[in-house]
């Protein structure tokens, strides 16, 4: 069920003959949080580009399926364990994708949510000044309710430092601010990709955490009412996981030292639209319910992408209804497995 299918596998290859398969060979990689959704993706692309892969999760929110498969390569190895507590040593790069990226978790397990990106990236970025490559995998939610839409690097984000959703908002803002202390101090060699949501297969579809596309797709596939939190007109950028990946190996193997690069859609979709979207692709009887608004839920989401096309030469190409195909498509091999 976790190979990868059609698409995927294509788009693997894709990446592999757009670097070529040495691209890391001998390089020794660490990918903190590569049991997780984007984690595990980057972890396969990694292995076939000839990178020694290291995945550390401590499997709160990853998932030990995502991996499985992984393990018949030579060039993986899987620790269980927390970087919160774990001090890497002797990686030429150093990905840090350990995060809990779930509202309705990251809301009743602040703390939990807040030690990957304070501690735990401390412990990435301390072992950075030994000469390594550092990613920094941070998120839209720096910008908070954004008011600048499209939203460039340059804006300084709109958050609430106290609200329910702070934890994750500001771990991932201090996150970023750690990353640049270190680079101005000690010249640590660091990159920060802002990933605005993305989706695709092996995002758990079963889980009562899920994101807005995987909780879609299941409701419209059992039937159920597609329940939608406040009036369905805020908007969000929605990017296949592929490419995703492909910004992420763009940055790790670029010179873009001690910046911020977007890494999202430039497309604008409203909540209410990818509902009814999902519906008409699974041929599903569900209707749309409403429920309460989240708190401090931002109204607009959407990248300026100009950057990531200057510095990486870099933008989607995956069409959001042909995600959302390939995604139900695997959905539904989830459902009948």
């Amino acid at each position: 069920m976790n190979t990868p299918l059609g698409v995927l596998e294509l788009s693997v290859k894709l990446t592999v003959s757009q670097f070529g398969e040495d691209l890391f060979k001998g390089r020794s990689i660490l990918v903190a949080g590569g049991a997780g959704f984007l984690g595990s993706w980057l972890c396969e692309s990694l292995i076939l580009l000839g990178a020694n892969v290291t995945c550390l999760d401590n499997t709160s929110t990853g998932r030990i399926e995502n991996i499985l498969y992984l393990k018949s390569y030579v060039n993986f190895s899987f620790i269980q364990a927390d970087i919160s507590s774990f001090q890497p040593r002797g990686f030429d790069y150093i990905v840090h994708a350990a995060s809990i990226p779930l509202p309705d978790i990251y809301m009743v397990k602040p703390v939990d949510t807040m030690l990957p990106n304070s501690l735990g990236l401390l412990n990435c970025l301390e072992a950075a000044r030994e000469g390594s490559r550092i990613l920094y995998m941070s998120t839209s939610e720096v910008y908070g309710d954004a008011e600048v839409i499209p939203t460039p690097e340059d804006y300084w984000g709109r958050v609430n430092p106290t609200g329910l959703r702070s934890c994750y908002d500001e771990s991932k803002r201090f996150g970023e601010a750690l990353c640049m202390a270190y680079f101005r101090q000690y010249g640590v060699d660091v990159g920060i990709a802002r990933i605005f949501n993305s989706y695709g297969p092996r995002i758990d579809p079963e889980s009562r955490y899920a994101r807005v596309i995987p909780k879609f797709i299941m409701q419209a596939l059992r039937n159920e009412s597609i329940t939608i939190h406040g009036n369905g007109k805020q908007t969000r950028s929605f990017t296949y996981v592929t490419d995703t990946v492909d910004a992420l190996i763009k940055m790790l193997i670029s010179n873009v030292r001690g910046e911020a690069v977007n890494i999202g859609s430039p497309h604008e979709v409203r909540i209410i639209d990818l509902a009814n979207t999902i519906i008409r692709l699974t041929g599903s009887s569900s209707k749309t319910v409403f429920t309460e608004a989240r708190p401090d839920d931002p109204r607009r989401r959407c990248p300026d992408i100009s950057k990531a096309r200057r510095l990486l030469g870099w933008e989607p190409k995956i069409p959001l209804e042909d995600g959302l195909k390939y995604t139900i498509e695997w959905f539904r091999k989830s459902l009948n497995g």
